[in-house]
């Protein structure tokens, strides 16, 4: 946390992407549509690995501490894409100019340059150092997924994570896989049954989205080629994670059927580590079945927790809230530790009704993990799409926190899925829903 006399400048970029600090004006930071100078609490030097992005077509502002006025500027605004394990609080405030193009499919936070370094408005929740590659030389990744292809040239699933995910995009899960360690990736699914808005895999032709992040996989593994990129995990990892459900694919449980034959066939040979699935939960007695065979873990996406509101951002399709409701507690009542992949927008979802929607959720449903991970999207896009929706003003990423704790005293928070062994210890407060 930094020090209560911090008071960052405002950061702007000319044209040439040079960025520099205003000499006068001080960094403001937005939630919702309300602007502010940031909180002492929530203000940290930048950590190690983030980024610093110019905003094409938006003009800086910051507070002129003389008059108590805001002042924007000509030269372009500034942003910050926190390192993994942190989670922004604030966006950055700016003016977009008309015609002003939709930022791609990212989280921007506020930040600003105050003795001779870059504040952030973030925190850190998650001490896990699994996706820091600092001293880790990249060639060390590539000689590791090289070798990968050469042991595996049969099977698609891994030459995918080696070739287009380690190798292409840099993906963190695919750096780890290649390098022994931590948490597998195992994408199993071309489609999808929900239309997210910020899907950064796929977009709908009519959207304004106009670029992805990464490209989905394109084919369906078979169970063997799941079982040979887990075996290979498994003898190079001694606490090993499998995670189905990557940024790569659709949603895995369109693929029930194949996750329930791999976990089945794994679990049954003797296979140990925790088997986790990143999912939108929209099948409760796929599930189940999931549960049954050997899952143990399942992380589910949301952006809240109200009906209407989940709706309007995940546009499901053949399921609702209270289907994913449903696999939540089929999960947790049969020893499956829960976690909320919580998409947290500054503004929105640290509002009065979104808290205390969340809180019923995470009582009622078995959540034992919060993952506050950020909404990648522009900042001025998803107001927009909930602007008939009551919000009311924001609590603050640490008054949020401390209000979920209080009211749910077994939660943690984190950012990664958990090494659990084989199968969870739930907490003995933890209030465990009858199985349905």
């Amino acid at each position: 946390m930094a020090s209560p006399s911090v008071r960052p400048r405002m950061l702007a970029a000319d044209d040439q992407g040079h960025i520099y600090d205003h000499p006068e004006l001080l960094m403001l930071c937005r939630r919702g549509e309300e602007w502010s100078l940031p909180r002492p609490d929530e203000l940290m030097p930048l950590p190690e690995e983030s980024e610093l992005f110019l905003l094409p077509g938006r003009r800086a502002v910051g507070l002129n501490p003389e008059t108590g006025e805001t002042e924007q500027v000509e030269e372009l605004a500034v942003a910050a894409f926190a390192a993994p394990a942190h989670t922004l609080s604030a966006h950055p405030v700016y003016v977009t100019d008309a015609g002003a193009p939709m930022l791609p499919l990212f989280a921007y936070g506020a930040v600003g340059f105050a003795n001779g370094r870059f504040y952030i408005c973030a925190k850190k929740v998650d001490a896990d150092t699994r996706q820091v590659f600092a001293g880790i030389p990249d060639n060390a990744v590539k000689r590791g997924a090289r070798r990968l292809l050469e042991a595996y040239p049969d099977n698609r699933l891994m030459q995918h994570l080696m070739q287009n995910c380690a190798l292409r995009y840099a993906c963190p899960a695919a750096r780890n896989l290649s390098l022994g360690r931590y948490e597998a990736p195992l994408p199993v699914s071309r489609s999808c049954n929900a239309r997210c808005i910020g899907c950064i895999s796929r977009q709908d032709d009519d959207s304004p989205i106009r670029a992805t992040p990464q490209c989905r996989l394109t084919f369906t593994p078979t169970v063997d080629e799941i079982l040979g990129v887990m075996r290979h995990h498994a003898g190079q990892e001694a606490k090993p994670i499998f995670s189905f459900g990557q940024g790569c694919e659709g949603e895995p449980l369109t693929e029930a059927d194949l996750l329930i034959e791999s976990v089945a066939r794994f679990r049954k040979e003797g296979g140990h580590g925790t088997v986790n699935l990143n999912s939108n939960a929209s099948r409760p007695e796929a599930v189940a079945a999931l549960a049954e065979a050997g899952l143990t873990s399942l992380r589910v996406s949301l952006n809240s927790a109200r009906p209407d509101v989940y709706a309007r951002y995940y546009r499901p399709n053949g399921y609702d809230l209270a289907d994913v409701r449903a696999s939540m507690r089929a999960a947790c009542s049969r020893g499956v530790h829960v976690a909320v992949n919580l998409l947290y927008f500054p503004g929105v979802t640290d509002t009065e009704a979104e808290t205390e929607a969340l809180i019923e959720l995470f009582r009622s449903c078995g959540v034992s993990l919060v993952q506050l991970r950020n909404l990648n999207i522009d900042p001025e896009y998803y107001p927009s799409l909930l602007q008939d929706f009551d919000f009311g003003p924001s609590l603050g990423l640490a008054n949020f926190r401390k209000r979920i704790k209080r009211a749910c005293p077994w939660i943690s928070f984190g950012y990664f899925n958990p090494w659990l062994g084989d199968r969870a210890e739930l907490s003995p407060d933890l209030p465990v829903p009858a199985a349905e």
